[in-house]
């Protein structure tokens, strides 16, 4: 994707209030209004209700349904991670009046992993870069990345998505040109035009990840209209609210507001993934969100709290300080200190630069930093190998050559016929088998970006 048009974070506590009809739609593509008389107690029935979207028909497709239902332990834990945010997702999208089918697009980007980090830098449920985060306001500072926060992400998304479909007045294209970019599209269509070619999305020119892009929202999309019959056990999810944001106030520590909740740490850092620091910093942190069944108990633990509620404290370093000396001084192993904020080898550290230190009598630095929410990325962006097709090979010869199936090598690669000179991407047993590849290169795992928050301290 390129990024959304400019959008701010909400700061206003996430409640279930009635929804109204959508807006009505502008074609058949674009929605339809949903009879919310009897609500679903379901949420996968809920969004199957609103599917909208003109289905798309063809072999990639196909391609995308056989590794999907392949798939099942993946797709287990997509939809596990899914709990905790489709549901706030499912209601923006209604909100404004887009078919549901929207609200499954962070399974293509991230696959409902919103520590995801691809090889472009990409980050989030909805997979920003940098420059097209910091472009479309979501801040990335010390203290935390936007582009990881929940609700700030997809207000971000949503808007780019609806600027995307007014301007194309077709689903399939703005899908294509969150992946691709409104200029490559248009350049494609332009280009179609000259020729008197079709300009739907399956008639454009484009690169191979765009052309399979809608096909994978269209495979998940039929997996859920019928989980049956692609064999898969989709597990329901309650059509209820399943977490609050609270104005975060004062700065407390991570492990702290997690107590103060009575919930597990990895759960408070899967709905606050944002945070950089084992620090939550009002200044810097609009919201705390916090599963909707644990706001009580937080507010009340909190009003009763009377320790300090954080345990580190912001240091300038000074001409003369040295990380080893900072360490030393506040009884602070030099490794945690560096994890604790985020310091590595190619971080430059000197006079004004920025830290979190223990505070004297505190526990900080006796604590281990918290290990936190780290779930698997998609198979499909873990490491693997390229291999170039050489002269004579056909797809049967490679998928022996890697122990793995020729409709894995399809549904990897989105391929029919193969040419000499073709790259192919292999997953799975066929990186690591017991045979050379051809020419092969390994491509870097998209994994959490090690912070003191992903990172487990030894």
């Amino acid at each position: 994707m390129t990024g959304p048009d400019p959008a701010g974070p909400k700061a206003a506590a996430i409640a279930a209030p009635p929804i109204g009809k959508p807006q009505e739609a502008k074609d058949p593509q674009a929605s339809h209004a949903v009879d919310l008389a009897r609500p679903a107690d379901d949420l996968w029935e809920r969004i199957r209700n609103g599917f909208a979207i003109a289905d798309l028909d063809g072999p990639r497709v196909r391609e995308r349904e056989r590794w999907y239902a392949g798939q099942p332990d993946y797709l287990k834990r997509m939809v596990e991670r899914s709990k905790l945010y489709l549901y706030y997702i499912i209601e923006e999208v209604e909100k404004r009046g887009m078919p549901s089918e929207i609200a499954l697009l962070p399974m293509v980007e991230s696959a409902f992993n919103p520590m995801a980090y691809s090889r472009s830098h990409a980050s989030g449920l909805w997979q920003f870069i940098p420059s097209t985060g910091k472009r479309h306001q979501l801040s990335q500072n010390w203290w935390a990345d936007a582009r990881r926060d929940v609700i700030a992400s997809t207000d971000a998304a949503l808007d780019y998505l609806q600027t995307l479909y007014e301007l194309h007045g077709d689903w399939h294209l703005a899908l294509a040109s969150y992946n691709f970019g409104e200029n490559g599209v248009a350049r494609a269509i332009r280009r179609n035009e000259a020729r008197g070619l079709p300009t739907d999305y399956q008639s454009l020119k484009m690169p191979l990840e765009t052309r399979g892009y809608v096909p994978k929202l269209q495979a998940l999309k039929n997996i859920i209209t019928n989980p049956q019959a692609f064999g898969v056990s989709l597990e329901p999810i309650p059509n209820e609210p399943y977490f609050a944001a609270l104005p975060a106030g004062k700065d407390i520590d991570v492990r702290l507001a997690a107590k103060l909740a009575e919930m597990s740490v990895e759960e408070l850092i899967a709905l606050n993934p944002a945070l950089n620091r084992p620090v939550i910093s009002g200044p810097h942190t609009q919201t705390l969100v916090l599963p909707a069944d644990r706001v009580d108990a937080f507010r009340r633990n909190l009003d009763a709290y009377d320790q300090p509620l954080t345990s580190w404290e912001p240091y300038t370093m000074k001409k003369g300080d040295s990380l080893d000396r900072l360490a030393a001084k506040h009884g602070i192993a030099l490794a945690k200190l560096k994890l604790a904020n985020g310091i590595t080898s190619r971080t430059k550290i000197g006079p004004g630069s920025q830290l979190l230190l223990p505070v004297k009598g505190s526990d900080a630095a006796a604590e281990p930093l918290p290990a936190v929410f780290r779930q698997p990325v998609p198979p499909a962006r873990r490491g693997g190998l390229l291999h170039i097709v050489r002269k004579g090979e056909t797809l049967y010869g490679i998928s022996k050559r890697y122990h793995v199936s020729t409709d894995s090598l399809r549904g990897w690669n989105h391929i029919g016929v193969l040419t000499t000179g073709q790259k192919l991407i292999i997953y799975g047993r066929g990186s690591g088998g017991t045979r050379k590849p051809v020419q092969p290169v390994k491509i870097s795992a998209a994994r959490p970006k090690q912070n003191a928050i992903t990172a487990l301290f030894p």
